[in-house]
């Protein structure tokens, strides 16, 4: 049968939505996701480890499958670009992540304890701080560090490279990453903020130097864990000085011995004029 000439065969397919709205969408639908998890269900504001388990499944669940159908309605682009491969190397690299963050944090611990600026009292007994320290590493991948890396480093980072250099790239999710720390509730303080957008800026050069998030993934795991460990709510040791410990075994040198790695290691990757049409 001859095709309807009101209606051609070949008709192009509809216009994708630009870069900015589809960077906007993502962004407002993370944002509102994160309040619906901690604000929107019977699971109460107080903090347990059950109701973070719960917490932590149900924003993968929802995350994940959102980032899924933005790639695929949105950008109606191959997966492949949000930067998560399952592979070998998506191993090597979670592990390479984790190991930039607990070599220069062991260090900062041991200078912190050495020089007698900080002190630390185990809360429980030794198998059930590891036992605690085991779950939380679980409990992170799912509630922050796969579900934010996804969103920020993968998909946001991935549609901003194709209007803007890697530079600039790199700087605009870190700062959307700020904005979500704060419109959640989490980042109120300006040093929670700059914390947020420091960390956003690394996790961003470990994007583009490595290619995928999963060097991200591994380093936002093995950060967040011990942040929690140590100073979070229900921790299981209690820190005296916790102003020399975050700088030194948590954030700063951790942060900065990241960098120096990343700027030597993969200097020839870090191409911050670059962009992915």
């Amino acid at each position: 049968m001859p095709a309807d000439p009101a209606e051609p065969a070949d008709r192009p397919p509809p216009a994708l939505p630009g870069m900015r709205l589809r960077v906007l969408t993502v962004f407002a639908a993370a944002v509102l996701l994160w309040l619906f998890v901690f604000y929107g269900t019977p699971l109460g504001r107080d903090y347990d480890r059950p109701t973070h388990a719960a917490r932590a499944v149900l924003t993968t669940v929802l995350v994940v499958p959102a980032v899924v159908l933005a790639r695929r309605l949105l950008d109606r682009r191959p997966w492949h670009g949000i930067g998560l491969p399952l592979s070998r190397t998506a191993a090597r690299h979670f592990l390479l992540g984790a190991a930039c963050w607990l070599l220069p944090a062991a260090a900062g611990f041991a200078l912190c304890l050495g020089t007698g600026w900080v002190e630390v009292t185990r809360r429980e007994p030794v198998a059930e701080v590891a036992g605690v320290a085991a779950m939380l590493v679980v409990l992170v991948f799912l509630y922050e560090a796969l579900p934010e890396e996804l969103v920020f480093r993968g998909y946001l980072q991935r549609n901003l490279l194709t209007a803007l250099p890697a530079g600039r790239t790199v700087v605009g999710q870190a700062v959307l990453f700020m904005l979500f720390g704060f419109l959640v509730g989490v980042a109120r303080s300006p040093f929670r903020l700059f914390l947020f957008f420091a960390f956003g800026l690394l996790l961003g050069a470990f994007r583009v130097a490595t290619g995928d998030i999963w060097t991200g993934i591994g380093f936002h795991v093995a950060y967040q864990s011990a942040a929690q460990l140590f100073l979070g709510e229900g921790a299981a040791f209690e820190v005296s000085g916790e102003g020399a410990f975050g700088a030194l075994a948590l954030g700063g040198l951790p942060f900065f011995a990241a960098w120096t790695y990343l700027s030597r290691r993969h200097r020839d990757r870090l191409d911050w004029s670059a962009t992915a049409p």
